[in-house]
């Protein structure tokens, strides 16, 4: 499950590689190491073009889900004596979001396949943890990935939701907010050495990016496939924001 990753590029070269024709973000950082539940750059349709934007990272979890940590969170409360609202527990419960969608056959996320809920994800690489790199007492290092070793612009697939009120952090209360986040299918022959469950559904090329915006369900759908192995590489260690060395 890919929880890192970075963008090394500027705005001109994702809006000319996606036909960006809405730029909302401002000043674009010139390499950004992105993480789960921080504001990154994605396109998205809207009703007035294309748009380049900065949304937050985590899609909302399941009902079912958030349920289940607020029915937890109530009996640890009642264990200890306390009165529990569970109505307006489970309305503050937070949910940090999901980072990545596997599954496109849960209702969950059938309701978001529309063209008007897709987007793509600008990245010059990846990182998934590789515990067989960690050294004794150390922290588990990540593994880099990309389309080759110059690093070149490609995009996840991804969805993204408008205005979702929840409570992602205790500290700030309900809020609303834009959300996305992006697929991910079985790993190719470089990432499963490291990371055997998954990697994120890449596009290589404007064609596949126009296909992902713009095409039915039954044929974008087509594009949640592994990335070929000749097109994408394991990067030599290097130290990054995140890493331990």
């Amino acid at each position: 499950m890919c929880n890192l990753y970075n963008v090394t590029t500027n705005q001109e070269a994702i809006r000319h590689f996606t036909r960006a024709m809405i730029d909302s973000i401002g000043n674009l950082e010139p390499e950004l190491d992105i993480y789960p539940d921080q504001m990154a750059p994605i396109v998205r349709n809207t009703p007035t073009g294309r748009e380049l934007v900065k949304v937050r990272w985590g899609l909302p979890s399941s009902a079912d889900a958030i349920f289940e940590n607020a029915k937890k969170r109530a009996d640890k409360l009642r264990a200890k004596g306390k009165e529990v609202n569970f109505d307006e527990l489970l309305r503050m419960e937070p949910d940090r979001g999901t980072t990545n969608v596997r599954n496109v056959n849960s209702k969950h996320w059938k309701r978001w396949f529309g063209v008007e809920n897709r987007c793509v994800v600008p990245f010059t690489r990846f990182a998934e943890p590789d515990p067989a790199s960690q050294q004794a007492g150390g922290n588990v290092p990540n593994a880099w990935f990309a389309g080759n070793e110059d690093e070149p612009l490609l995009f996840f697939a991804g969805l993204w939701v408008p205005q979702w009120r929840s409570v992602r952090k205790i500290k700030e209360g309900e809020i609303t907010v834009d959300l996305y986040g992006f697929l991910t299918c079985k790993p190719n022959a470089i990432v499963e050495p490291v990371h055997y469950k998954a990697m994120p559904v890449i596009l290589r090329n404007q064609d596949e990016v126009e296909t992902w915006l713009t095409a039915p369900w039954e044929e974008a759908k087509a594009l949640q496939r592994p990335l070929p192995n000749d097109e994408l590489v394991l990067l030599p260690p290097r130290k990054t924001v995140g890493d331990e060395q």
